[in-house]
């Protein structure tokens, strides 16, 4: 199916607070203010990165650039308290934001690919999917005119600029003071066993979860999968066969809660169409297929909590603290 073509104008910020130099790589002694910048670098760099294929309509530039900003949403919550300032809830309502306006489109896009690939060509799923394609292209259009808004030029600005030389980064109290200077390393080991105590704790009641607290369950899994891939360059040599095993895992739940996910959106959405989606709606109800994905998910969980968790070891915390 075409998908609609909008001419764009990258959105290229450059502010003065970034003419800094920050270390390409992380290190498990480098201060957490470091780090953070290092890795929101990353994450909003990305999401410009994409910013052009996704008012184009390119289905695989809006997913990146969804996967990029969640990257992002995620380091600022790994890095709080320590990033919580006055501007923070601010920064935080704009990228939620902008969370909003990718997610209809690509809920769309998943429910879409998902009707073809299940009827193939017939004549009537055709004449269906014409409703689909039609909400699909209106909402690219707003979409399309809200990355292309002063407010989201706004948003990158005020967000790297904050990200950079936000109030979190000057205030001069003692504990501000050693949340900034505590080593990566040290910070991370806490975070991730906190986070992972917690995913474990919920998902062993997954199978009586009803939609909504399984959504929530998946953002749990989410961001503790992203903030691990976040620390790749921490992990010693000797560390990265159990990362990698944390993270098969991870994703394995992962993709069996998403996919959960995306039934109960593409049945919702089939049931907004206005009666027009009521065939597809029912594609998107399968009890056998919702057993399967749950049993999936809770091995992976079952698995997960018996592997040792994340020790400061794993990120050699020997190096000396970075300046």
């Amino acid at each position: 199916m075409a998908r609609p073509t909008t001419t764009s104008t990258t959105v290229r910020t450059t502010p003065a607070a970034r003419r800094n130099a920050l270390p390409g790589r992380l290190s498990p002694g480098m201060a957490c203010d470091t780090a953070f910048r290092i890795i929101a670098r990353r994450h909003l760099d990305a999401v410009l990165a994409q910013h052009d294929g996704t008012c184009r309509g390119d289905p695989d530039a809006l997913h990146q650039i969804r996967i990029a900003l969640t990257h992002l949403r995620t380091a600022i919550r790994f890095f709080s308290p320590m990033v919580d300032d006055a501007l923070r809830p601010n920064v935080w309502a704009e990228l939620k934001w902008l969370n909003g306006q990718l997610g209809m489109v690509r809920d769309l896009d998943v429910a879409i690919e998902r009707i073809v690939a299940e009827s193939g060509k017939e004549l009537a799923v055709v004449a269906e999917l014409q409703h689909w394609d039609e909400k699909r292209t209106e909402s690219h259009r707003l979409l399309a005119r809200a990355l292309q808004s002063a407010r989201y030029r706004r948003l990158v600005e005020q967000t790297s600029i904050w990200i950079e030389s936000g109030p979190w980064s000057t205030r001069r109290s003692k504990e501000a003071m050693r949340l900034r200077r505590c080593t990566l390393a040290e910070h991370a080991t806490e975070r991730l066993a906190e986070w992972e105590t917690t995913l474990l704790k919920k998902a062993r009641k997954l199978r009586k979860l009803d939609v909504e607290k399984r959504h929530k369950l998946r953002i749990l899994n989410k961001r503790l999968t992203y903030s691990i891939e976040s620390l790749q360059d921490l992990f010693a040599e000797e560390s990265l066969t159990k990362q990698k095993s944390i993270l098969k895992k991870l994703r394995k739940a992962q993709r069996s809660l998403g996919r959960l996910n995306d039934d109960a959106r593409g049945h919702a959405l089939a049931a907004s169409l206005n009666g027009a989606g009521l065939e597809a709606s029912n594609r998107f109800r399968n009890r056998k297929r919702e057993k399967k994905l749950l049993r999936t998910a809770s091995t992976a969980y079952r698995k997960l909590d018996k592997t040792k968790p994340f020790h400061s070891s794993d990120l050699a915390p020997s190096s000396e603290p970075e300046v």
